[in-house]
């Protein structure tokens, strides 16, 4: 068996407190019964939680340290079929480490969909 999968996303706004994105729904990101995998969800809020832990990390600038994930949580509370999945990701905790954003996950109408929280620290 072979299954093949395709997971973009956009990032619609992007602050030093918040990063906001769209993940269109398609075919490859769909489990055998019509609706979103849970992977493809923790894949994105995880990816737009990166994306705000690593832009506003000042530890990460000039050393040879990588933001590495030790944590996540997450809550998946509902799905749907089409359209687009809306993330927004804020800091619960960030300066000293680890870092914590949570990432709420929203769908059709402003639906919940998940609410996922990850932790970060700086390796080297």
């Amino acid at each position: 068996m072979k299954f093949q999968g395709e997971i973009e996303y956009t990032i619609t706004e992007h602050s030093p407190e918040h990063i906001l994105a769209e993940m269109p729904i398609r075919a490859g990101i769909l489990n055998p019964d019509g609706v979103v995998y849970p992977g493809a969800m923790l894949w994105f809020a995880d990816a737009c939680a990166t994306v705000l832990a690593y832009d506003t990390n000042e530890r990460l600038t000039g050393t040879a340290g990588i933001l590495t994930g030790i944590r996540t949580n997450a809550d998946i509370v509902g799905n749907q079929k089409d359209g687009v999945l809306r993330a927004l990701s804020r800091f619960v905790k960030y300066g000293s480490e680890p870092s914590t954003v949570r990432t709420i996950i929203t769908g059709a109408d402003e639906v919940l969909i998940a609410d996922v929280t990850t932790s970060y620290i700086v390796a080297r």
